[in-house]
């Protein structure tokens, strides 16, 4: 195996069930080029952002945060927001560097890149304080739907909408229902009961394996054992162009994958980016599949992901969420450990960002 055959797959050592061979002769996530599938979450969520703020009642609130406790920025909160007055028009801010604490505040560069983007700086729109400021008329959300979008990205460092919080609000302050952003997650979402949800998916596994009739779909078990993980109602659950549910757990992106033929459920994540595909990496990766119980490890392109496959025959519940809670930590353990010998950059990696010169994406995506 060589640096020449980037997408070859690290397999398992031979041996285990039929359904263990199936599975290996099955084609890799069709996730290789991840910028692609970012870039698609970017999409989904601007085009949401925009219907949300042509829709936004007088003296509404829309606010979009970074979630700190995913990119360990503690007391910095880097978000931007939306006002609606009377007249149809929308008052935007983003976060300045009053609001910011020394080693989180935008360099000259970013500023240059907010101004770039359409902001003025702070205090010089009317009433924006200590924050950026842009004013507009409902008729250019979408053009503010993209202004918001690249700041969250683009300037404060967001890897996906799949880390962001938002919070809409009508003009007395209460919780508006939406539509979800894409993928972002909300801030007055339903805190349901996890036992009792866990009980609505044992019962629906339970239900498949003892072949009644109203056995729900695969795909809809999934959903519902997502949804319980997430403490959200299952039809909340966001699901991507390719299909695949996304999950953000910490620094680690995980997204599942139901497949139909064979019935399986793919539990996969980005590792590491931006990686040189060489035969000691593959070396490596080869090494690390052999030691562990489950799962695999491969590059494809300039991507290492993992994957821990689900099988779909006699499906069970608990077996999924294993995978996901075994994802979300192998992830966070393994992107340290490879990006120190081989470099690339982790999903959610501060100090792993590229100069600023190769970063800049403004117009790329939307």
């Amino acid at each position: 195996m060589t640096a020449d055959h980037p997408s070859t797959p690290i397999d398992q050592p031979s041996g285990g069930t039929p359904e263990q061979h199936e599975s290996i002769l099955l084609d890799e996530p069709t996730t290789a080029d991840l910028r692609a599938k970012v870039t698609e979450a970017w999409r989904e969520f601007a085009r949401a952002l925009a219907d949300r703020l042509r829709g936004l009642p007088a003296g509404g609130h829309l606010e979009v945060t970074l979630d700190p406790t995913a990119s360990g920025t503690g007391d910095a909160v880097y978000s931007v927001s939306a006002d609606a007055d009377e007249e149809g028009r929308l008052s935007a801010r983003a976060v300045g560097n009053a609001t910011l604490p020394p080693g989180y505040r935008l360099d000259r560069g970013a500023v240059a890149d907010m101004v770039a983007l359409g902001w003025s700086p702070p205090g010089v729109v009317s009433g924006s304080g200590e924050q950026f400021g842009l004013d507009c008329g409902v008729d250019e959300a979408k053009r503010l739907s993209a202004v918001l979008s690249r700041t969250l990205r683009d300037v404060y460092g967001a890897p996906h909408p799949a880390f962001l919080v938002y919070l809409v609000q009508d003009a007395g302050g209460e919780p508006l229902p939406v539509e979800p952003l894409g993928t972002a997650r909300s801030e007055s979402g339903p805190d349901l009961d996890a036992e009792a949800d866990l009980d609505e998916a044992l019962a629906a596994a339970a239900a498949a394996q003892s072949g009644e009739k109203d056995v729900l779909a695969l795909e809809e078990r999934v959903r519902t054992v997502v949804s319980t993980m997430l403490k959200s109602n299952s039809d909340q659950v966001q699901v991507d162009s390719d299909g695949d549910i996304n999950i953000r757990s910490g620094s680690a992106m995980v997204f599942v994958r139901v497949r139909d033929n064979p019935p399986l459920v793919d539990v996969f994540s980005p590792v590491l980016t931006e990686v040189e595909p060489t035969e000691r990496l593959y070396v490596k990766l080869s090494e690390l599949t052999n030691r562990m119980p489950i799962g695999r490890l491969y590059c494809a392109d300039d991507t290492v992901w993992a994957s821990i496959p689900v099988f779909g025959r006699n499906f069970q519940a608990t077996h999924l969420m294993l995978a996901v809670q075994v994802m979300t930590g192998l992830a966070d353990e393994l992107d340290d450990r490879l990006h120190g010998e081989f470099g690339g950059k982790r999903f959610f990696g501060e100090g792993d960002k590229p100069s600023r010169a190769q970063e800049h994406r403004t117009g790329m995506y939307l």
